[in-house]
C-alpha cells in the first residue's frame, strides 16, 4: 500500500487534487484509516489516476470522468473520449478563426477590396439543399458536395452555394450547394434547381474562410457606401478550394450578394 504522499508522488497529482478526486468520486483509495482518516493507494491505482489526470486536462467534465471510468466496453470508452476531443478541436477551430479574422481587422489600413457589379443570367444547376445549424454547416457541406461530385459527371462551372441570412447570422437557416451542368438529374439528396437571374455585388475572398467575415463586412460596407441594397440569399462560387489544391494561399472564393438600387448615386452594372 502506498501512502497518499507516495502516491502523489508517484502520479505528479498533487495530495489536494487527489482528495478531490476521492470526493468526487473518480478515484477512491483501496483504504481509508477509520481512525486517522489516512487515504492509501495501491501501485495498480497510478494508470487511472494518470487517465483520470488527462481528462481533466483536457476539461472533460467530472460526470463524463465518471462515465469513461465506469465504462466496461473499450469500445465505449473510445466513443466517449471521442466525442469531447470532437468538441474541443471545434472550439479550437472557432479559436483559431476568430484570432485570425482580428488579427486581419488590426491590420493598419487595409487595401480596399475590389467589388464588381455582375448581371448573372438565369440557370438550372445540380442542387442539394437543406435546413442547417450554423454549427452543422461544414459538415452539411463536405456531404452535401460529395453527392453533387458523385451524381454530376459533366460540370460546366465552379460550384457554388446560397446561405439564408439567418445562418450566415450563427443560427439555423436554409443552404444550397450547386454544380452547374447541362444534364442536372435526380438521385438521393441531389435534384435540379433554377436560379433567378439576379444582379450581384461580388468581391473575392484570398484564403482560408477564418476570416472570411471580415471579407463580408467590407463588401457590406460597399454595398451600403455606393446606395444598395441586399435583395435575396448571399451567393458563395467556390474558385478553387481545398477540393482543388492543399495550399489555403491560392483558394478564391466569390461572395456575391444579390443587389438592387435603392438611390440615384448607384453605380450602373
Amino acid at each position: 500500500m502506498l501512502a497518499i504522499g507516495e502516491f502523489s508522488r508517484l502520479t505528479h497529482l498533487s495530495v489536494r487534487t487527489l482528495r478531490r478526486y476521492h470526493q468526487a468520486g473518480l478515484l477512491k483509495p483501496a483504504a481509508v484509516d477509520p481512525v486517522t482518516g489516512y487515504r492509501s493507494y495501491t501501485a495498480d491505482q497510478i494508470p487511472t489516476a494518470q487517465v483520470v489526470h488527462r481528462l481533466r486536462e483536457l476539461d472533460v467534465p467530472l460526470a463524463d470522468v465518471r462515465r469513461i471510468l465506469l465504462a466496461d466496453d473499450p469500445h465505449r470508452r473510445a466513443d466517449l473520449v471521442g466525442d469531447h476531443l470532437h468538441r474541443l478541436e471545434h472550439e479550437l477551430a472557432r479559436t483559431r478563426a476568430a484570432v485570425v479574422s482580428l488579427r486581419r481587422l488590426l491590420r493598419p489600413a487595409p487595401a480596399p477590396l475590389a467589388v464588381e457589379l455582375r448581371a448573372v443570367p438565369a440557370a438550372t444547376v445540380a442542387a442539394v439543399a437543406g435546413d442547417v445549424a450554423h454549427a452543422d454547416v461544414l459538415a452539411w457541406y463536405s456531404g452535401a458536395m460529395a453527392e453533387l461530385d458523385a451524381v454530376v459527371e459533366a460540370p460546366t462551372g465552379a460550384p457554388g452555394g446560397l446561405y439564408a441570412d439567418a445562418l450566415l447570422a450563427g443560427g439555423r437557416g436554409r443552404a444550397v450547394v450547386y454544380r452547374p451542368t447541362d444534364r442536372p438529374g435526380r438521385l438521393g439528396r441531389v435534384h435540379p434547381l433554377d436560379l433567378p437571374a439576379v444582379e450581384l455585388a461580388v468581391a473575392t475572398h484570398v484564403g482560408e474562410h477564418d476570416d472570411i467575415d471580415v471579407t463580408y463586412g467590407e463588401l457590406g460596407s460597399w454595398v451600403v457606401a455606393n446606395t444598395l441594397a441586399v435583395a435575396g440569399p448571399v451567393r458563395e462560387t467556390y474558385l478553387v478550394g481545398p477540393r482543388d489544391t492543399p495550399d489555403p494561399g491560392a483558394w478564391r472564393t466569390e461572395i456575391g450578394w444579390p443587389v438592387f438600387r435603392v438611390g440615384p448615386g448607384a453605380p450602373p452594372a
